[in-house]
Parts: structure tokens; C-alpha cells; sequence
């Protein structure tokens, strides 16, 4: 008998929403603790704080024969002052970190550009989570991005503001050209 090594299953396809059901949002925050409080050590158990109370969760997920699997990333947004959105917590777990492709359905299931690459999940909840509040009312968007994923957001059209310590961590505070990022055509 020959034993032949494979790689793991790694979906190519995704679904960007609006985490609404008790376990979308148990998996969000999941996923976060794992991120910010595990991985990176930001927070010591709990990453929750007060933006949480009006934050709209946004995930990803992955896709199995069309069907929801898991949450493989997460990302959210509220907003601070009339027309002045945020976005804040932006995470993709670690075994989803590498896609680079997606399949040719997520584009047009998501209504939003289909993104290649490295960071492709990343810039997935970006766009879903600019484009939802530019639907819901947004003038501006803004988020404080850590040092390391500057460049990243700038590649997806957000400029700097400037720089300041978070959390014992260099960020940099960055806006959204939210021409780039049209209204989603459905918040959900």
C-alpha cells in the first residue's frame, strides 16, 4: 500500500454578511478572542469593549458545495458620530491567511470586486464593510490599522492620517476614499 501525503482542502469560495444568527456571532467573537488575544496578545482574555454594544459584525465565510461552513474572517463597523463610520477589528483566521484565488462566484455573490493575492479575505471584509456603511449613511470612513497593514489598506484606496501608540502597538489612523467603495446594493 502506497501512502501519498495531500494537502489539506482549502475552499476557494466565500460569502461576505452581516453576522445576524446566534452562532455566526458566537463564531465572530470566537475568532476574535483567537486573533487579538491568543495569536497577537493584545487583549489578556476578552477583546469586547463598548463598541461592541452598537458594532455590526460582519464575517466571512467559507462555502462547501454552496453551503456556510466557517467563519474565516471577521471585521466591524459602527458609528461614532452622524455620518463618521469606524471599522475595527479586522481578522482572518491563520488557515485562511494564504488564499490567493477565489472562485469566479464570489465576486458576483458579493456584488464587490473579486480580490486576488494575498490578504484576498481581508480585502473581501474591507470592501463589505466600507460599502455597507456607505449604503446605511457613511460620510466618512475611518480606521486605525496597525503599523504592519498600512500599506495593505493603502492598496485599497485608504489614506494615512497619521500615527499614534494603541494598546501598546504602533497604528496608523487611515480614511477611505469611499468613491472606490459604492453603497452595497444590499446590507446583509
Amino acid at each position: 500500500m502506497i501512502l501519498e501525503s495531500f494537502k489539506n482542502f482549502v475552499p476557494q469560495d466565500f460569502v461576505f454578511k452581516l453576522a445576524t444568527d446566534p452562532a455566526d456571532i458566537e463564531s465572530y467573537h470566537d475568532l476574535r478572542r483567537e486573533i487579538f488575544c491568543e495569536e497577537q496578545g493584545v487583549f489578556e482574555s476578552d477583546d469586547r469593549d463598548l463598541f461592541d454594544e452598537t458594532g455590526i459584525p460582519i464575517v466571512c465565510k467559507s462555502l462547501i458545495a454552496g453551503m456556510e461552513d466557517v467563519v474565516a474572517g471577521v471585521v466591524r463597523i459602527d458609528e461614532r458620530e452622524p455620518g463618521v463610520w469606524y471599522g475595527s477589528r479586522l481578522g482572518v483566521a491563520k488557515e485562511f491567511r494564504r488564499i490567493r484565488h477565489f472562485s469566479p462566484g464570489v465576486a458576483v455573490r458579493n456584488l464587490q470586486p473579486c480580490y486576488h493575492g494575498l490578504g484576498a479575505l481581508g480585502a473581501g471584509l474591507i470592501y463589505k464593510a466600507v460599502s455597507t456603511a456607505n449604503a446605511i449613511g457613511c460620510q466618512e470612513f475611518l480606521a486605525t490599522v496597525q503599523h504592519q497593514n498600512a500599506r495593505f489598506f493603502q492598496r485599497l484606496h485608504w489614506e494615512p492620517l497619521g500615527e499614534m501608540m494603541l494598546h501598546g502597538l504602533p497604528h496608523v489612523k487611515m480614511r477611505a476614499d469611499l468613491n472606490y467603495y459604492r453603497p452595497a446594493a444590499r446590507v446583509a
